[in-house]
């Protein structure tokens, strides 16, 4: 019963810190391409390219803390 319980609190522990550093570094990302929009207008394809891909950098990480969340509870 208790290493349920702890298998329980690892795995949210696993998914509410993984998520965190990517929920911070996307929201920076955003705010630092409006910024650079606001700037340079004209680069708005070049800036909304590398916005894309770094967004799409900062959500695997949180996927793979899903995974491993996921692994702690069923595994």
């Amino acid at each position: 019963m208790e290493g349920l319980i702890l298998k329980e609190i690892a795995a949210a522990l696993a998914i509410g810190l993984g998520a965190l550093g990517p929920g911070i570094g996307i929201g920076l990302i955003g705010a630092k391409g409006v910024e650079a929009l606001g700037r340079n207008p004209d680069a708005a394809a070049k800036i909304q390219t590398g916005m894309i891909l770094a967004i799409a950098f900062a959500e695997a990480v949180a996927i793979y803390a899903l995974v491993v969340a996921i692994l702690i509870k069923f595994i």
